[in-house]
């Protein structure tokens, strides 16, 4: 009896330590924070660009400070070439969430509220990866139509377990949703919940941290399994109207210190008390500066607009560097990827009282090195501060060069989520760069934009960009140079042309240089090779025919591989364990075995003639053809079998590269019926003498 005692109570004490390791086993995936601000630029953060100035010290050229920001790049990554999607923020953020340059994102130019595509996004593709998701912030993207819950595009329809937000674009232009002290009371949704009426002196910059941190205390108390979390935390400062908080950040940060989250009705954040507007941190209270450029005559005050300024950047750098100490304190730092960037350059915009001075970014050279500012394709509106911290992967002190673009987080958090990257996205992985593992792919730079007015006439900015005139503009870079177009009128206005590295400022226009006409001529071709025409956001170029290519000696059909293997969606990453190959003369997919996998279709089709060409297709699966770059025929998301899907492009007579992807089914053989047609023609299959390899 005392054995079978004795045995029974080591038996449960084994299954004991057993469920205890077992808890205890280490999580793989990288908990993930992508925090995005509002209208912040590359020259505002003190790594990138103030402590210079600080360094320096010219009492004409004012700085501000950035202590937390300084210490994520001294134990991170800083990107120096960094580029966001768009120069302002609806189209900015699209691209972001979807992860595609906005030659392919649904939202582009101006269009504040309008619904985000039902696809991929950053909050489902990591879903599935077994992340619980959570939005804190500025959303902005929720569709028009139906209101409150009910929007289209609400953050819970695209991926987001959880969302705590101002939906709407107008509210973010508001800092006090309750007291709404300049531009009248906001929202604030709760997933599908309004609540503002409980935020009773809640300067939502404080808002949106503590509710970042209480979300993330949750994610580690309620998750049994350790599973990874993902927050998309996305600040609406510096934008828009200068509010400042109503006191000092708390003491301390964390768990115990720091922003609190109270959750008491009339105090739901512990900074919800004082005088709402009032506060500006010390470090500026009382700064002067040499106003004249005359060190003989006194100095004088700061205008109160920058004292605000300078306070939100500030305020931004404190919340994060509590988020810091949080991870710290739930020993969860370690295995925590966080990154910080801007969605566009600095603006003009202070919505303030007639009685301050019109915020201006020229006080702070916020722009930092670079000519151009918010609705600019310059490097100043469009080249983001953007830092990276994941210490157990990524190195301290690290400044990678390397040319990226925002569209790229998408892929960066899948393949950090061992997932593979689906094939509608534009941009690629920056894990190689970031921890030195792998071989890294370039990244796709390409920003189009349009906006009726001018690049501001600053006198830090080169004469030839004063004044500018906007309108249809584009920017492309390759290697160390970038393609510029502003008031585009045809696809065949040249692009001003110049080297970023050596010429930062954008000052000395290489286009006419006989040695950059190959280069010139790239420009051209590609901004044609890799997007999409959408009839919401016309272009000048729109109706201009995507050049043909020398493709050298060919033989009929397009080359095939099929890779077999459960994959989560349609994946864009190259095969590299082929099962079966060969070559198809139709597309017929009929000979591959059923295995379930990717199918990959790729060679040349020949055009017969120049002309806008129409393209439809139906299958059993997912599918989505690519011609050069440009997705014609998209069906990678939320196929249904059988449904007929059409896209049109203009080609020039000749050969077209094409690639053709397909996620083949176990339970079914692939199918993938696939015809085309010019304006004047019927629909009709592809034949041998059309596609080649």
């Amino acid at each position: 009896m005392f054995k079978r005692k004795l045995w029974g109570t080591l038996g449960l004490l084994l299954l004991l330590i057993v469920q205890t390791q077992a808890q205890k086993k280490p999580q793989t995936k990288p908990n993930i924070i992508f925090i995005l601000v509002d209208d912040m630029g590359w020259g505002d953060v003190g790594a990138f660009w103030q402590n210079q100035r600080m360094k320096k010290n010219d009492r004409s050229e004012p700085w501000q400070f950035t202590p937390e920001l300084d210490a994520m790049a001294a134990k991170g990554a800083m990107l120096t070439n960094h580029y966001c999607a768009a120069p302002v923020c609806a189209p900015s953020r699209a691209s972001i969430l979807l992860g595609v340059h906005q030659g392919h994102a649904n939202v582009r130019d101006n269009q504040f509220d309008k619904e985000l595509q039902d696809t991929y996004t950053l909050g489902n593709v990591l879903k599935k990866a077994g992340y619980h998701t959570g939005l804190v912030g500025k959303w902005g993207l929720q569709g028009k139509g139906k209101e409150g819950p009910n929007w289209p595009a609400h953050p819970m329809n695209r991926g987001f377990d959880y969302s705590y937000a101002y939906i709407r674009h107008v509210d973010g232009h508001e800092h006090y949703p309750k007291e709404g002290i300049y531009r009248g009371r906001k929202q604030v949704w709760e997933d599908r919940k309004e609540v503002s009426e409980d935020l009773d002196k809640c300067f939502t910059t404080d808002l949106w941290t503590a509710a970042a941190k209480n979300w993330i205390v949750q994610q580690t108390k309620d998750s049994k399994t350790k599973d990874p979390f993902f927050l998309y935390l996305a600040y609406d400062v510096p934008h828009a109207v200068l509010e400042l908080p109503t006191q000092a950040y708390p003491k301390g940060g964390g768990l115990k210190g720091g922003l609190q989250w109270v959750g008491k009705p009339g105090r739901m954040i512990n900074t919800a008390s004082g005088t709402p507007d009032s506060y500006i941190h010390p470090d500026y209270m009382n700064a002067t500066y040499d106003h004249d450029g005359d060190p003989a005559t006194a100095e004088q005050a700061w205008p109160e607009t920058y004292k605000r300024y300078a306070t939100l950047c500030r305020r931004i750098d404190d919340g994060i560097g509590d988020i810091f100490k949080l991870l710290k304190d739930l020993k969860i730092d370690e295995n925590t990827m966080v990154v910080f960037t801007s969605d566009n350059g600095p603006s003009l915009e202070s919505y303030l009282p007639e009685s301050y001075v019109n915020y201006s970014p020229t006080f702070f050279n916020s722009f930092g090195p670079f000519d151009g500012i918010k609705r600019d394709v310059w490097e100043g509106g469009v080249r983001m501060p953007t830092l990276v911290s994941w210490p157990a992967k990524i190195k301290g002190r690290q400044v990678i060069d390397k040319p990226s673009a925002s569209y790229d987080w998408l892929a960066t958090f899948a393949h950090a989520a061992k997932l593979p990257i689906p094939a509608r996205v534009d941009g690629v992985s920056l894990l190689p760069q970031l921890t030195g593992e792998g071989s890294s792919q370039d990244s796709q730079i390409y920003i189009e934009y349009a906006q009726n007015g001018k690049t501001p006439n600053f006198q830090e900015f080169s004469a030839n960009h004063r004044d500018r005139k906007r309108n249809q503009m584009q920017k492309i870079r390759k290697g160390d140079y970038v393609g510029v177009r502003y008031n585009i009128t045809s696809a065949d206005d040249d692009f001003e042309i110049y080297n970023v590295v050596t010429d930062p400022q954008e000052t000395n226009n290489l286009a006419g240089d006989p040695a950059q006409s190959q280069l010139q001529r790239y420009f051209k071709d590609e901004v044609l090779r890799l997007r999409r025409i959408d009839e919401a956001a016309p272009r000048p170029y729109d109706k201009a025919l995507v050049p043909s290519v020398t493709a050298g000696r060919l033989s009929t059909g397009l080359k095939w591989s099929h890779q077999a293997g459960a994959f989560p969606w349609l994946s864009g990453e190259d095969l590299t364990q082929v099962t079966e190959q060969g070559v198809m003369e139709q597309i017929d997919l009929s000979s591959i075995k059923t295995q379930a996998g990717m199918v990959l279709l790729t060679g040349y089709i020949q055009v017969p003639a120049d002309g806008a060409y129409h393209f439809k297709a139906e299958g059993k699966d997912a599918f989505l053809m690519r011609i050069h770059k440009s997705i014609v025929l998209d069906a990678s998301y939320g196929y249904q079998a059988g449904q007929s899907v059409e896209g049109s492009i203009m080609l020039q007579k000749g050969m077209h590269p094409v690639s053709i992807r397909y996620h083949a089914d176990k339970n079914h053989p692939a199918q993938l019926k696939m015809m085309w047609k010019n304006n004047d023609g019927e629909f009709k299959e592809f034949v041998k003498e059309q596609l080649y390899h």
